[in-house]
């Protein structure tokens, strides 16, 4: 084995575990999940092959999964928000997909599609656990509180203030890009 092939290897190892608790937290078929696994580390492969200079590997490899998730999402036409629904301000029921630029309105609706889908996704990935979940489950899935409580024995009141803290998150970790495409 040649020293870069060792590397590689203690790369895989060191990082495997993490990458794949990364994505399995995006990607909800645990078989999608593990063949973007292994296209990241093909990937770290190609790269490696290729000479390509790899700065940061950790902070590569997940650069690399999240546009591997991206993809999934895109060629299965059901991203992660697929169905899920908002309530507007007059009480109606917005479809998440609706709300964005449609694919079909040329490259730079496409485009603004995809940094606004990317951006979200890794504004929710900062969350802590408990406050994703909470925010995912209600805002998303549509889920109530009572429902959630009951299901994880975790009180209402604390629920909604995890939910309060994720929404505070997201608001101000989304603002510049709101701003940026709002200015447009």
């Amino acid at each position: 084995m040649t020293e870069d092939d060792t590397r590689i290897s203690e790369i895989i190892a060191a990082e495997r575990s993490r990458l794949r608790a990364f994505i399995r937290r995006r990607v909800p078929d645990a078989s999608d999940a593990e063949d973007i696994v292994q296209e990241v580390f093909y990937e770290l492969v190609e790269a490696n092959r290729l000479l390509m200079p790899i700065e940061h590997v950790t902070g590569w490899l997940f650069r690399v999964a999240r546009n591997r998730i991206t993809d999934l999402f895109r060629k299965n036409e059901r991203g992660s928000f697929a169905g899920a629904a908002v309530e507007g301000e007059d009480g109606e029921m917005l479809q998440i997909e609706d709300l964005l630029p449609s694919p079909d309105a040329g490259p730079e609706a496409l485009y603004a599609r995809h940094v606004l889908l990317e951006e979200v996704e890794f504004a929710l990935s900062e969350l802590p656990d408990e406050q994703r979940e909470v925010f995912v489950a209600h805002e998303l899935e549509g889920r109530s509180f009572k429902e959630l409580s009951r299901e994880s024995g975790v009180s209402v009141n604390t629920l909604l203030s995890r939910k309060r803290y994720a929404v505070l998150h997201l608001r101000q970790r989304l603002q510049s890009i709101y701003d940026e495409f709002m200015n447009k």
